[in-house]
């Protein structure tokens, strides 16, 4: 699946650690709000 410029992103879900627990967030939380993705790899990994 791709997604282009000025195209709405799909909902995903992914684990998260936030305010000192591990959970699971979703694009859909933060509906109406501004977001700022940032992937990168090999983030907790020793690549």
């Amino acid at each position: 699946m791709t997604v282009s410029v000025e195209q709405k992103a799909p909902d995903f879900a992914m684990p998260a650690y936030q305010n000192g627990d591990f959970t699971e967030v979703k694009l859909s939380d933060y509906e109406g709000k501004w977001l700022l993705l940032f992937f990168y790899p090999g983030d907790f990994t020793f690549v």
